[in-house]
Parts: structure tokens; sequence; C-alpha cells
């Protein structure tokens, strides 16, 4: 939250962001005039170049312009960049009035080494950003102020009218003069009306200079990593979610449904055998009994899909064996891990074999396939390789597209080799964390 969005709220004036923007405002005049004395000084030889190159013309004032133009380089040189560096400081601290957002400093140097500390500030941009901010704030920022201060003085002015002609001092109003408290006492009121309004005012200018130091004092790679990081850490929240989520449905349906489903095939089972075989109702019992066993199977075969059990009691080589047992292709697994993966990588790693696999029996007319995992560092690199005849590709399915999704959302990469002809090689690296 900041002071331009508190603006918006309707409870903005029983907040304490008036204040904040009243301390913001008023800690400002004595920063505001160390740096016009620093950054003025700075300025101040190019001034008066300009205005002897304006007056007089080159040819009359080369020389003192040619040296108005080197001290001015000089002090640019010299002054500028480390006043800059602490007056980001100190605004960064003040920043935080009118912004609750944090703004990343300047890293800290190393002990011993202050020189080389100060050498990197002249190469970093995030240095000559403070210094046109220094510029900006003995310059620009004054001027606003200077109009913010006219403003509230004319709305003192009117507030305060019927008790100055009180006392016998006579005012003019624009052009009107004003000689008796009845004749300000209009004035008064609009000064009234619009003394509300002064909280808003004080908010929107230290709103706006907060803007301004913020979008020359932070550090854009900085706080671009900082989203980076934080839609990082969100999208392992969300991955992390999903993989509990699926466990509790794998689980629900293994305990409750498949559970349920057995002993309905038990019990007709059973009625079956309490039957005459050449009954009708034998018949039909015959028919419930053999559907129940399909569906039975084919509830197996969808709580293997969402998270197979063997996966969790064996581990990864255990559930690829299982796959290449199941596989319409003849499957080599060579998996050799010296531990198991964390879980989500080890639930990812499952699946890119599963979708592999399943694309191979579709699509590729491949007699052999091949499939290994290795940990190369950090790293759990799955190869999936089959002899084919290969022309995979991403855009004309949702399925690899979608495994290049699920392999993403844990931080890792996919590479498919898959020319015309074969054969064809799936390699998923994820980080072992």
């Amino acid at each position: 939250m900041n002071a331009l969005r508190a603006l918006a709220r309707p409870t903005f004036l029983r907040t304490a962001w008036p204040w904040r923007a009243l301390g913001y405002l008023l800690t400002t005049a004595p920063i505001g005039f160390v740096a016009t004395m620093v950054f003025g000084t700075v300025a101040l030889p190019w001034v008066v170049a300009g205005d002897r190159l304006v007056r007089h013309g080159f040819d009359q004032s080369g020389a003192q312009f040619a040296v108005l133009v080197c001290a001015g380089t000089f002090l640019l040189a010299t002054v500028a960049p480390v006043s800059a560096v602490v007056l980001a400081a100190v605004e960064r601290f003040r920043l935080r009035l009118v912004d609750d957002r944090p703004l990343p400093g300047l890293p800290p140097p190393v002990p011993g080494m202050w020189w080389r500390w100060l050498v990197d500030r002249y190469t970093d941009a995030a240095t000559w950003r403070a210094v046109v901010y220094g510029f900006a704030l003995s310059s620009l920022v004054p001027l606003v102020y200077f109009g913010t201060a006219v403003a509230l003085l004319i709305i003192v002015a009117l507030v305060s009218s019927p008790f100055v002609v009180r006392a016998g001092d006579p005012i003019t109003m624009g052009r009107a003069p004003i000689d008796t408290p009845s004749e300000a006492l209009p004035y008064a009121l609009l000064g009234l009306v619009l003394l509300p309004a002064v909280p808003y005012l004080l908010a929107a200018v230290a709103g706006a200079h907060g803007a301004l130091a913020r979008a020359l004092l932070g550090d854009a790679d900085e706080q671009a990593r900082s989203r980076l990081a934080e839609v990082v850490s969100s999208r392992a929240r969300l991955v992390d979610g999903f993989s509990a989520e699926r466990r509790r449905i794998e689980r629900d349906l293994h305990d409750g449904a498949q559970q349920r489903l057995v002993s309905l095939t038990l019990q007709l089972g059973v009625a079956q055998l309490d039957l005459p075989a050449d009954s009708p109702a034998a018949r039909n019992v015959a028919v419930a009994h053999d559907q129940a066993k399909q569906l039975m199977g084919e509830l197996r075969e969808l709580i293997r899909g969402i998270h197979p059990q063997v996966l969790t009691d064996s581990g990864l080589a255990a559930a690829v064996g299982e796959l290449a047992d199941r596989s319409t292709v003849p499957v080599t697994v060579a998996i050799d891990l010296p531990e198991r993966p964390p879980e989500h990588v080890e639930s990812t790693a499952y699946f890119v074999v599963a979708e592999a696999l399943g694309n191979v029996g579709k699509h590729s007319d491949a007699t052999a396939v091949q499939v290994s995992a290795e940990r190369a560092g950090r790293t759990l690199v799955v190869e999936v390789a089959d002899n084919g005849r290969g022309g995979a590709d991403p855009a004309r399915g949702s399925g690899l597209t979608g495994l290049a999704d699920r392999v993403a959302a844990v931080g890792g990469t996919t590479r498919l080799s898959s020319p015309a002809g074969g054969p064809t090689l799936l390699r998923a690296e994820l980080p072992w964390r």
C-alpha cells in the first residue's frame, strides 16, 4: 500500500496516511535544502556557462565556457555520485512513510574493500539514477512544494479572513476589498469547504514524490528478480497443493470407492454360486459380476493414473518398472539413483515416463523403448528413447505440451529430438530440491 492508493479508499481520512504524508513532506524540507546546496553547486558551472554562451556567444566567452564546462564535469564526476549514494540511502529509508513496499538498497561494501565498492558505484546505473533524483530534488520538487504551500496559504487566508478584518486590518480577496467580517464570511465558508481537501492534497503531493523516488532509486533488475522469486514460490506452493490434492483423491478412491466395489464384486460372486447355473437370474448376476470386475479394473487404472501407490511405497524405479510391465512395447529400464528425490520431483518424473510411454504405444510404431534416470549434480535427468518412426511435434497435440507444462511447474526443462524416421529422445531435467 502507498499514499496514492490510499487516496482512493473511503476511509482515507480515518487512517494514518494523511499524517504519514505530512511527515514525509516536512522531512523533505531539510533534505531538499542540503540536496539543493550540493547538486545546485554541481549544476552551477553548467548554468553559468550556458548563460555566458547565450549572452556573449562562443567567440567572446569560449575560454570561460570551456573552463566552466570542465569544472562542472569534474563536480559531476566526483561530488555528484558520492552525494547521490548517501541521498539514496536516506530517501529509501524515508520512503517508508508513504510506501509500505520495501525498496532494495545498494549492496554493502565488503570490509577492507571500500575503494572497490566506490569504483563499482560509478559503473552502476542505480548510482546515476540517484544523481538524476538529486537534481530533481533540488529543482523540480521545490517548485511542486512551493505550489502546494501557496495553495495551503490561500485556504488558511480564506478561513482566517474574518478574524483579520475584525482586528482592524482591511484585506483584499482578488480584486474585492473587504472591510468588515460580514464581507469576509463567504470567503471563510469557502475556506472551510476546501479545508477537508487539505489531507488529500498533502497525500497526493507526497505520493507523487514517493513514486518519483521509487522509480529513480529502485533497482529495476532487483525488483524483477524479487517478483520472479515470488512467482516461483507461489508456483511451487501450487504444485505442492495439487500434489497433496491428488494424493487425497487417490486415497479416498482406494480406501473408499475401490473397497466398496470389491465388496460388491464378492457379494455378486457369492450370489452367483447360490443360484442355479441355468436360471435367468444367474445369468443376470454373472453379467453384473463381470461388469463389476471390469469397473474395478478401470478404477484401479484411474487410481494409478492419479498417483500410483507403488510410487509412494517403493519409489521411482519400482513405479517405472510397473509401467514397463504394462506397456505394449518392450521397455528396458535403467534407473540408478543414490536416494529418492523430493516427492513432487519424483511424481513429476513418473508422469513424464508414463506420458512418454503412452505416446510411444499410440503413435511411434516402435519395437523397443529405453527409460533411464540418473542424478547429475543437483538435477534429476530422465530420458525416454524409442526406435519408432519419429516426427513427434508438440504443436500437433496437447500431450507433449502438457508434459512440458508439468515439468516447468517444478522449475524443470524438457527437450525433444524426434526427426522424421526416428529415433525419438525425450529428455526432462528436474531440479533436485
